[in-house]
């Protein structure tokens, strides 16, 4: 074989920084050598791999076919050096949660898989639902925990427990005592909701898709806390996910308000790539996520690890 794992590496960075001066910050080289390794890559396999636009690179259709390959052999590669070095084979791990999962569930399970395996390294990145499904397809993290429906040719996409929305209100608020509500109700009231491209986003307008033009989304948000505390402040009422709800309904600091005319439920997914080579760090935390769910029909009923 002539290109070696080095000039995949560079080759990687490159596509997915979109610039050779980034890559190069990235795997601490100097812009001089990253270029070399890109330009002897494509001389020895005499295949252009980037369309070149001024200083910007974009992988055209034999580079994008060639990512994920290199993206695979490359993580293969770590683990068999890994295991020469007498490790046991959990080295890093890349974990996009969306902001529900990653507030309320990610950061424990993280927390746990660690415990298990003090030698890995994972880094979590929380962003909304489009972020996550926009890196895990252009193989900037290795795994995704999305809530929502997920629609993408290049990824795997499989369930993992169901989620509900729930309506709320402040304890002084009118329909607090009521503790539902129909539709005619819902309609005057001002919204506190999340940010379009979220999956709380997409799952509460699928539900509304009937009566979107008459609401009166009066903040969008992109925490959830942030829509609590505006909640609780009286400034309206909103939707999120019960299981970021519990603690406040539990304390009474939040009302639910069941909306029989309303379908909220939603589900939890895991997402990777298609084409990724499932890592045993990968392959683990996908398990410890399972166990943490399992005989669990919705998600506010996870019973959640305590980290010591």
């Amino acid at each position: 074989m002539r290109f070696t794992l080095r000039q995949l590496q560079v080759f990687v960075a490159v596509a997915q920084q979109q610039s050779v001066s980034r890559a190069a910050g990235v795997l601490a080289l100097s812009q001089s050598a990253a270029s070399t390794s890109i330009t002897e890559l494509e001389r020895q396999s005499s295949c252009q791999l980037f369309d070149r636009s001024g200083k910007r690179l974009s992988l055209n259709a034999l580079g994008q076919q060639l990512l994920p390959q290199a993206v695979a052999l490359l993580d293969q590669a770590k683990e068999i050096e890994d295991l020469l070095h007498g490790k046991s084979g959990f080295g890093s791990l890349s974990v996009g949660a969306t902001l529900t999962i990653g507030n309320y569930l990610a950061t424990l399970l993280i927390g746990s898989f660690m415990q298990q395996h003090p030698e890995s390294q994972v880094k979590l990145h929380v962003q909304n639902t489009a972020h996550i499904v926009q890196q895990v397809a252009h193989h900037e993290i290795d795994l995704g925990l999305i809530e929502g429906d997920c629609i993408h040719p290049d990824l795997e996409i499989q369930p993992w427990v169901e989620d509900e929305l729930v309506v709320f209100c402040a304890p002084q608020h009118p329909l607090a005592s009521v503790g539902r509500a129909e539709w005619t109700a819902l309609a005057g009231e001002a919204w506190i909701l999340r940010e379009q491209g979220s999956g709380t986003r997409l799952t509460f307008d699928q539900a509304m898709r009937h009566h979107r033009s008459s609401l009166n989304v009066r903040l969008e948000l992109e925490h959830t806390e942030a829509i609590k505390r505006a909640v609780e402040s009286g400034l309206g009422i909103g939707c999120i996910s019960r299981l970021a709800l519990r603690d406040a309904f539990r304390r009474g600091s939040l009302v639910a308000l069941e909306t029989p005319q309303l379908d909220l439920r939603r589900q939890f997914y895991f997402i990777w790539h298609k084409q990724k080579y499932q890592t045993s760090a990968m392959r683990e935390f996908l398990e410890l996520c399972r166990s943490f769910t399992h005989g669990v029909t919705r998600s506010d009923e996870i019973v959640l690890p305590s980290i010591a």
